[in-house]
Formats: structure tokens, C-alpha cells, sequence
């Protein structure tokens, strides 16, 4: 078992116990052995003038703590090499409300890391920032705005409907100016936040981060007090096409968490239950959930700003790990790409470190590449149809919304059926 404790500095013990992670929230501890979450994020907030409920900042410190225990705990060390049991302590400034969530926080996490987690919520956390200029912002809703498509589509989509979002970034490395020029041209950078958990620690840091997404929603709720209440629960749009947010797996070596859940419908139906039971007044919207990503390109309300701007987007599941390029072979990039050739528009992509596909590039030499996968999973559904493909991947969903789900899986599948055969790679 892991074990990670996540608390305010004064709260932290003065002996530490050996093989248990130590984080300081909000600060820096000075201690080279603990290590740092969001130091300083308190002022930013204060001076952004957001008011934060108590429940809500306590999620985002529950969200910050579950996103430094998983970066802070190696799936390496686990007994199968991924599954992982960890044991997080956090402390909040009211847990009452939380304690009644506990078991169905683990069971989100559970489904969202594909760990096995143990809560250990206790009182003591820091306030919620206060400030004597409070500052609420012409608008009405929130939209997740990470620098992808998807959410460039949403931004576009919303502007166009002549909505007035207040747009949230998560910011890594490599999107923060894309977030910001997209916000630009949205008219909407005096309604942008970009927020970073800023988790610092000393030891090896895992990099599958299943977590991360947690805090993106925590991020939305936070800014939803920038809001008037007033106007009833705040809608938090969430730009994400229901193939990949399915994300269902392409062959047996990706089941259950191997396979991203960051918007799947079962994770976001249970924190949508979460906030509700808790009193976070904010709704969770999935408008694309059944639309693939090129049906979303060709549905674009503004075609022209849309080829203006997507060429900055970034949709690689190893961005990173090449320099900030997109490889052009990981499962999102071959969304990207047949996204593009379904939407018959050009692919305005800087540039991919594997252009092509085909059985003799170099895309199909060493190096961790998913062309197998998705031609494999492009032939199991026409041989065998969707439904036997899904298998029990949709058993979460209602009969009325099985068929919209299974739809959107056989589009998605024939979209990057599309692009393969292009490269001569089917």
C-alpha cells in the first residue's frame, strides 16, 4: 500500500514516517522530504475576487491532494505493475459533508485510475480564500478550455450560439499560449482562467497521471463562483466527442484503466451525484458525447475561425515525450487525422514525427505506437459488428441510449477505418 498525507504546513507531523509521501497544500514547507501543492494559489484567487463556498474549495483541495497522490505513487511498484492501493489522509476545513461521500469518492476514483483508494478525510484544512472585492463576471456558464479540438470546437460553438462562457485551463506545458490565443480570439480573455496545480515533489513522479482530470472539474466548480448564483445551477460544458470519451478498448490489453476514463460517462455521472449530494450547485454537460470528432469539425458553427485556429490545437497522448510534437501514431493523433478527412478540411498540423502510417514507415518500428491496435479494432467491428465489439464496455447505459453509444463507437471506428486505408496501412 501506498500511503500519502496531504496537509496545511502547521498540520504536517514532525517526524516522518518512512515510505509515506508528505505534501504541503497551499505552501511550501521548506522541508527537501515534502513536498508542494498550489503554493500561493490562495492570493491568485483572492485577487482574481472569487468567493469560493466552503464545499466547493474543499473539493478542490480533496481534487489537489487525489492528483498529487497520483503522480506521487509509481504503478511500478504495484504487484501487477499498474494496480495500485493507496491510502490518501487529506484534511479539509469542513469534512462533515464529505464523510457521507467517502464510499462513492473512492468508487469515482476507483473507476477513473483503476486503483484501489481509502479516503482518509479529516478537518483542519485551510479557509476558503476571502476578499474584500468580490468580482463576478458578465457571464453564463463555464467551459473547459484545454488547448484540444474539442474544446476549440466547444469555444466556437458557444461563442457562436451567443453564450458568454467563462473559459477554465488546466495549463501544461505546451498549451498555455494556444489556451490563451484561443480565448483572444474568442474576444473572452478577460473571462479566461488558467490555473495550475503546481504539485512539486522530490521523489519519482508516476506519468500515467488518470487522475489529472479530477482537478480540471474541481478547476470548473472553483470558477463557477465568478458566477451569479443567482441564476440558478451554473453549467459546466465539458467539449469532449463520445468516441474517445467511450474511449472503449481496442483489444484485451487495454481494459479497465489501461484505456482513459478523464470524461466517460460512468466518472462523470458519479461526480455530477457527488456534487449533488454535497451541495456544489453546478451541472456537468457533455454536449458531443454522441458525435465523433470529425462530425463535431463538419458541425462547426464557424468553419472559418475553426480552420483559423485548429492547427495550434494539441490532441497527442505523448505530446511530451517528442519535444511537444504531435507522433501522429498514438490513438488521438489517428483521431485527429481521420477527424480532419471526414470533415474534408486540411490538416493545418505543424508538423507529425510520423507523417505516415503505412506498413513499411517508421512509425511501425520500436517505440510505443497504436496502428496495430486501431486497424485490428477497425476490422473486429466490420467483421463482427459493434455490438459484439463494445461487448459489455456500454452494460452503464440506459436501453434508450445504448444505440447512440454504439453509434458514435461504429462511426469513430469507420472514421479511422478511413484514414488507414489512405496510408495503406489496411
Amino acid at each position: 500500500m501506498s500511503k500519502v498525507v496531504c496537509a496545511p504546513q502547521d498540520l504536517l507531523p514532525a517526524v516522518f514516517v518512512p515510505g509515506t509521501r508528505y505534501f504541503s497544500l497551499f505552501s511550501n514547507s521548506g522541508k527537501p522530504c515534502v513536498g508542494s501543492i498550489a503554493p500561493g494559489w490562495r492570493t491568485v484567487i483572492q485577487k482574481e475576487g472569487l468567493l469560493p463556498s466552503v464545499v466547493v474549495w474543499d473539493f478542490v483541495t480533496i481534487a489537489l491532494a487525489v492528483a498529487a497522490a497520483d503522480l506521487a505513487c509509481p504503478r511500478s511498484g504495484s504487484a501487477d505493475g499498474w494496480t495500485r492501493v493507496i491510502e490518501l489522509q487529506v484534511n479539509v476545513y469542513d469534512p462533515a459533508p464529505w464523510l457521507g461521500q467517502r464510499e462513492e469518492l473512492q468508487l469515482a476514483l476507483r473507476f477513473l485510475t483503476g486503483d484501489f483508494w481509502t479516503l482518509n478525510i479529516l478537518p483542519g484544512g485551510d479557509a476558503a480564500p476571502i476578499t474584500t472585492a468580490p468580482m463576478t463576471r458578465d457571464a453564463d456558464c463555464i467551459s473547459l478550455l484545454s488547448g484540444g479540438v474539442d474544446s476549440l470546437v466547444g469555444a466556437i460553438d458557444l461563442h457562436g450560439q451567443k453564450r458568454k462562457p467563462i473559459y477554465v485551463s488546466q495549463t501544461a506545458k505546451g498549451d498555455k499560449v494556444t489556451q490563451q490565443q484561443y480565448a483572444a480570439a474568442l474576444h473572452a480573455a478577460h473571462l479566461h482562467f488558467q490555473w495550475n496545480h503546481r504539485i512539486k515533489h522530490t521523489a519519482e513522479f508516476e506519468r500515467s497521471t488518470r487522475g489529472r482530470s479530477i482537478v480540471f472539474f474541481a478547476f470548473a466548480a472553483l470558477a463557477t463562483s465568478a458566477l451569479d448564483s443567482a441564476s440558478g445551477p451554473a453549467e459546466i460544458y465539458v467539449p469532449e466527442n463520445g468516441f474517445i470519451s467511450l474511449n472503449v478498448a481496442l483489444n484485451s490489453g487495454r481494459l479497465g484503466s489501461f484505456s482513459t476514463k478523464t470524461t466517460h460517462p460512468v466518472f462523470m455521472s458519479r461526480m455530477q451525484a457527488i456534487w449533488n449530494a454535497v451541495g456544489i450547485s453546478a451541472v456537468l454537460k457533455l454536449p458531443y458525447q454522441f458525435k465523433t470528432k470529425g462530425e463535431m469539425l463538419v458541425d462547426c458553427v464557424d468553419p472559418g475561425m475553426l480552420e483559423q485556429l485548429i492547427g495550434r490545437s494539441t490532441s497527442c497522448g505523448r505530446f511530451g515525450y517528442y519535444g511537444y510534437k504531435h507522433c501522429g501514431r498514438c490513438v488521438p493523433c489517428q483521431v485527429r487525422r481521420a477527424a480532419f478527412i471526414r470533415a474534408e478540411i486540411d490538416d493545418s498540423t505543424a508538423d507529425y514525427v510520423f507523417p505516415s502510417l503505412g506498413k513499411l514507415s517508421s512509425a511501425r518500428e520500436k517505440g510505443a505506437n497504436d496502428i496495430n491496435a486501431v486497424a485490428s479494432a477497425v476490422i473486429r467491428c466490420q467483421d463482427d459488428g459493434v455490438e459484439r465489439f463494445v461487448g459489455g464496455a456500454l452494460s452503464f447505459s440506459s436501453s434508450a441510449d445504448r444505440a447512440n453509444y454504439e453509434g458514435v463507437v461504429s462511426r469513430g471506428l469507420k472514421e479511422l477505418g478511413v484514414l488507414l486505408k489512405r496510408h495503406g496501412a489496411l
